[in-house]
């Protein structure tokens, strides 16, 4: 499997858990520049909430 992991190039935003009982960890780059990592469940909530209100599909919309 190649690395998921979002780059300048590449925009996304990317989840791991690999167990149950393990943090999840995550990672977002926009293609408007900006960048955030979390680790644990409730930062990388955070983080995906975040992405979806400010960046990803929210630059979508407003194109609309």
């Amino acid at each position: 499997m190649s690395d998921l992991s979002p780059t300048p190039d590449r925009p996304g935003l990317h989840v791991a858990k690999p167990s149950p009982n393990s943090p999840a960890t995550g990672s977002a780059v926009c293609h408007c520049g900006a960048r955030a990592t979390a680790t644990g469940d409730d930062q990388v909530k955070a983080l995906v909430d975040g992405w979806n209100t400010h960046h990803g599909p929210a630059h979508n919309q407003e194109a609309k």
